[in-house]
């Protein structure tokens, strides 16, 4: 008998694609066993994959995903135990079960220390089977739901500027694909408090060398005479205090990237240096006479202008070129206002649970001053107000009073601005623009809206009714 799938699953149940229902893998070499065993599970809500022996069931295992293995533990050639090692190897998430009519108190402790969720003894009963089966689906259902809060989790507690759906981050967000796609030098500009570094790591962590280091350096960030030896690094003797060789950061980097920040601070010496690298791939050790090769991508920033530096002649007009292959110019948030509510919400949740408050959102009034102010300190500032919010409020719901002055008293001529940017000019059409803005800026994703907002999500549904804004 070959290998058989059987799709299983009430009527009433129709409607749920296979590819949505979890997979139960049955392994069983007498014939009678495998047909009472698939009868008895026939009706649940899962798809069954029927295998008449263990080698076939683990070429399925190495190429399906895998709810749950229910194997008969003595099997010719490749017995059940190797199938829970396989299936543990191969389909971690998957919930083994065996089953044997030998059964021992020594072969039941060792099937569960090698990580089985459970052992039948046969004669077994139906009930038990299926109410077996039935927990293990249900075990493997919660693995994989905590498994996606878990990288919903990660993937918000690192700081994250790529946020938002401004046309200016649309923009950065094309040009990042685009560098990441291929191994190339890239320049990224904008001022203090963009997010320059970690736009960098977007690139190489989407990038060919995402699994090699990436290396950063902040070239205004350490004195001249130092900087040369970080980044090159130097040999035994070189300078006093040299008394054993040290690899640079290049040399590190070496497979990877190398992000140099604020490269607008560099020496004119350093950075012919550094375009040595970038032409040749070559550099020395401070103290050394032969060339070391190295392969590093190089990612570079600054947050001023390099034309008027090039025309002042504290910059390379060459090193210019060599790096701006592409060039990634990312806006102020000032530029950006439809992706404040955005980022601020990200950063109350971030803030929220890592000093372990009930914050839940801000108020419309709170929401009313960080689209008005100017942010000088771009969104490096919003995340430290949004902190500073978190550790005072004495509520779930920050308001303006646990901002700092400046956020709180917007000039008049701020608030005009704000109110020229967004058009509406009474109470009702602020309340009206916020929720239509936040609405799209979450994807029409009401849950999220309502946490934004600081509201909960009947009162949303009643303004959405009362004002008739379109989702």
């Amino acid at each position: 008998m070959t290998a058989q799938k059987k799709l299983c699953g009430s009527e009433n149940n129709a409607d749920t694609s296979p590819a949505q229902r979890p997979v139960v893998l049955i392994t069983e070499d007498d014939p009678a066993m495998r047909e009472l065993v698939a009868n008895v599970l026939g009706d649940l809500d899962a798809e069954l994959a029927v295998m008449e022996s263990s080698q076939e069931a683990l070429h399925y295992l190495e190429s399906n995903e895998v709810a749950v293995v229910l194997t008969d533990l003595m099997m010719p050639k490749v017995d059940g135990m190797t199938v829970l090692q396989f299936a543990r190897k191969h389909n971690p998430a998957a919930q083994v079960t065996l089953m044997t009519g030998y059964a021992t108190v020594d072969s039941a402790v060792e099937c569960l220390k090698c990580g089985a969720f459970d052992y039948l003894t046969k004669p077994f009963d139906n009930v038990q089977l299926r109410h077996t089966i039935e927990r293990a689906i249900e075990y493997w259902r919660l693995n994989q739901e905590n498994r996606r809060l878990k990288e919903k989790n990660d993937a918000m507690s690192e700081p994250n500027t790529m946020l938002g759906r401004s046309g200016g981050m649309e923009e950065v967000r094309r040009l990042v694909d685009a560098a990441a796609a291929y191994d190339c030098a890239v320049l990224i500009t904008g001022e203090s408090g963009c997010g320059k570094e970690l736009v960098a790591r977007e690139i190489h962590s989407r990038g060919p060398r995402s699994e090699q280091p990436f290396v950063a350096l902040n070239c205004a960030a350490i004195p001249e005479h130092i900087i040369e030896s970080e980044l090159f690094g130097y040999q035994k003797g070189a300078f006093t205090g040299a008394d054993r060789p040290k690899p640079g950061l290049f040399e590190s980097a070496d497979g990877g990237t190398i992000f140099l920040d604020e490269i607008n601070n560099a020496s004119l010496a350093l950075q012919a240096k550094m375009l040595r690298v970038l032409q040749d791939s070559t550099y020395y050790r401070l103290g050394d006479t032969e060339p070391r090769e190295v392969n590093a991508r190089v990612v570079a920033a600054t947050n001023r202008d390099v034309p008027p530096l090039i025309e002042d002649g504290t910059f390379r007009e060459d090193l210019y070129y060599r790096l701006r292959v592409i060039e990634v110019s990312l806006p102020r948030l000032s530029e950006r206002r439809d992706d404040i509510p955005v980022l601020a919400s990200y950063f109350v949740s971030k803030y929220a649970r890592r000093f372990d408050k009930p914050v839940d959102g801000l108020t419309t009034d709170a929401l009313a001053a960080l689209v008005r102010y100017d942010w000088p300190g771009n969104v490096r500032e919003l995340e430290n107000v949004i902190q500073r919010a978190i550790i005072l409020t004495p509520s779930s719901l920050i308001d303006v009073d646990s901002f700092p002055p400046e956020v709180m008293d917007s000039s008049a001529e701020g608030a005009g601005r704000a109110l020229d940017y967004m058009q509406p000019q009474t109470l009702e059409e602020i309340e009206i623009y916020f929720i239509r803005k936040t609405l799209r800026q979450t994807g029409g994703d009401r849950s999220m809206c309502a946490q934004i907002l600081g509201i909960d999500k009947s009162t949303l549904w009643r303004k959405i009714k009362r004002y008739d804004i379109e989702v």
